[in-house]
C-alpha cells in the first residue's frame, strides 16, 4: 500500500458526502461533471463499491466512485477518480485505490480493475499504470469508445484499461 498523510481516513461515502463529491469533481476541471443527482445517488446505491478520503476534519478531499460490472463480478470498473488541488501529490489516489480494491478484494473477491481515461490525462494514466505495476498485475488498453460515438459534441476517445488478475496477495 502507498503511504499517506497520517491523519487521513479512508472509509465508505454516506449520502451526505455527495454535494462533496459533486464540488471535488468540478473542481477537478478533468473529470466529465455529472449532475449532483447523480453523486447523491451514487453515495447511495454505490457506497459499498466505493471510497472517500476524509482529512483531519472529516470533510472529503478525495474519492474514488466505482461498481462491480453485472456481467463480470469479478471486475472492478473506476468510474471517476478526484483528489483536491490542495492535497494532490500526496498519494491520495493511489491509497484509495489500493484501499477499495484490497476491501473489495477480501468482501467480494474481485481479480480485475478496469477504468476508462482520455488520451493526455497523464495523471490518470499514471495512477493506473503504477497500480498495475504496483500491484504485479497486467495491463492492456483498447480504445473502448471512440470519439464518435459521444452525441454532445467533442469528445476525447474514451480508452479502456484493464489491470489483473488482482490476488490476496498483490491487491493490497
Amino acid at each position: 500500500m502507498t503511504a499517506r498523510p497520517a491523519d487521513l481516513l479512508i472509509d465508505r461515502p454516506a449520502v451526505t458526502d455527495g454535494a462533496s463529491l459533486w464540488r471535488l469533481a468540478k473542481d477537478s476541471k478533468t473529470l466529465d461533471l455529472n449532475s449532483s443527482y447523480s453523486y447523491l445517488l451514487w453515495c447511495r446505491d454505490f457506497a459499498g463499491t466505493s471510497a472517500v478520503a476524509r482529512g483531519a476534519d472529516g470533510e472529503p478531499v478525495g474519492f474514488v466512485t466505482g461498481y462491480v460490472r453485472p456481467d463480470r463480478p469479478g471486475t472492478l470498473l473506476v468510474w471517476q477518480v478526484a483528489v483536491d488541488s490542495a492535497h494532490r501529490g500526496l498519494g491520495i489516489a493511489a491509497a484509495l485505490l489500493d484501499g477499495l480494491t484490497a476491501r473489495l478484494t477480501a468482501e467480494r473477491g474481485i481479480t480485475r480493475v478496469e477504468t476508462t481515461i482520455t488520451p493526455g490525462n497523464t495523471a490518470s494514466e499514471r495512477l493506473f499504470t503504477s497500480f498495475a505495476a504496483r500491484h504485479g498485475a497486467d495491463l492492456a488498453r483498447e480504445v473502448l469508445f471512440p470519439a464518435d460515438l459521444f452525441p454532445d459534441g467533442p469528445h476525447d476517445p474514451e480508452v479502456l484499461y484493464r489491470i489483473g488478475p488482482l490476488t490476496p496477495t498483490n491487491a493490497h
